[in-house]
């Protein structure tokens, strides 16, 4: 209890120093830091497809938010997500495509398991390698991002037939056996491009919580996390674990990367670089703390952050490289954690030395008060 009340402390302690540096940033360029972050709020709250942007921009950094942190239980850094969620999306898409007459009760489930299974196996790999040769994670899934986004780009356009694509650099969009859309929730948010992979993710938050924390497997995996050794000892295979965690992880990416595909964008097309929400999903899990409803919230206040950040240049004037700055500073504050711990401890000597302080005051008069009525009694 008391890890998750610092881990909370620090992520708000976090926002806030984020905020006041990009409130200082703007005061520094001639810009009003009131009207920018008013601004700001009323992009993301001012209508309700506004508000559909913010739950879509939430949606796959959800689950690769999750991603992360089973992997860091693991003991693992998994910066391969931005391109397990690209095998998923390139992989539901020429699926969904491919069998256009399929009933959807068989396509959208079928999809969404392809699209995490190429994940799945995304990471996989490189969790088999570290733990078969001791091959570092990090630069492994810094590689399969390359990898993956090339050969994505080179299914789509050499491999795809031409019957599902618009255009050399872009697919058809899917039908509607295969949309994730809904038009209740389009009505709702005003033409938004919501789905229901919003109802997905936060139903993965459930399942993650519970596999983690309820099952014998989370429970193998946070061991093998704490202590690969002791792990061991006690009859757990930390090289399984090692495999079974990252491509959990992978999974999680890719089910992230499908849902972008069938639910927000509908298609596929030529990708200049890996998908932002692999990163934006770490910094997530890193605000979130390695809670799970800390992730639940930071996905709103980056989501928040993004969408709200596309209105300022227009209401305020304010630039939109700004969100990106105060967004950097919050993931700073994180990542300095020991900095906001050492100021708390300072602020907790400091109250506890005032009130030692007052307890001596309090004392010393209670004794010159006896003192004095010891006096008079003589």
């Amino acid at each position: 209890m008391t890890t998750q009340k610092n881990s909370l402390s620090i992520a708000l302690f976090s926002v806030l120093f984020g905020l006041i540096i990009g409130a200082v940033i703007m005061l520094v360029f001639g810009y009003n830091p009131i009207a920018g972050y008013m601004a700001l709020l009323g992009s993301a709250f001012g209508s309700m497809q506004d508000v559909g942007g913010v739950l879509t921009q939430m949606t796959p950094l959800i689950l690769t938010a999750l991603g992360f942190t089973v992997a860091q239980t693991a003991g693992f850094f998994n910066i391969g997500l931005s391109g397990q969620a690209l095998a998923g999306w390139v992989g539901a898409i020429w699926y969904s495509l491919s069998f256009p007459n399929m009933p959807a009760y068989l396509m959208i489930p079928s999809a969404l398991i392809i699209g995490a299974g190429l994940g799945a196996l995304a990471g996989a790999i490189p969790g088999w390698l570290r733990a078969q040769f001791g091959a570092s994670e990090v630069i492994v899934t810094i590689m399969m991002n390359y990898i993956l986004l090339f050969l994505g780009n080179n299914i789509l356009q050499n491999t795809m037939s031409k019957g599902i694509k618009e255009s050399a650099e872009t697919t058809k969009q899917v039908g509607a056996n295969a949309s994730l859309q809904m038009k209740w929730l389009t009505d709702l948010t005003q033409g938004s491009s919501i789905s229901a992979g919003i109802f997905i993710s936060l139903m993965m938050i459930v399942v993650v919580w519970f596999i983690m924390t309820k099952t014998t497997l989370g429970f193998e995996i946070r061991a093998v996390g704490l202590n690969p050794d002791a792990a061991k000892y006690a009859g757990m295979s930390a090289k399984r674990n090692a495999v079974v965690a990252m491509a959990i992880s992978g999974g999680l990416a890719g089910l992230a990367g499908t849902i972008e595909g069938l639910g927000n964008y509908l298609n596929f097309f030529t990708q200049n670089g890996s998908p932002s929400i692999g990163f934006d999903g770490m910094a997530v899990a890193l605000l979130g703390g390695g809670s799970y409803l800390g992730i639940l919230g930071a996905a709103v206040i980056l989501s928040v952050l993004k969408i709200g950040g596309l209105g300022m240049p227009m209401s305020s004037g304010v630039p939109f490289e700004l969100v990106d700055i105060v967004t950097a500073s919050i993931i700073f504050f994180v990542g300095a954690s020991y900095l906001i711990k050492l100021m708390q401890a300072r602020i907790k000597a400091m109250d506890e030395k005032a009130a030692q302080t007052t307890k001596a005051k309090k004392q010393v008069a209670i004794g010159s008060a006896n003192d004095s009525n010891q006096k008079d009694g003589e």
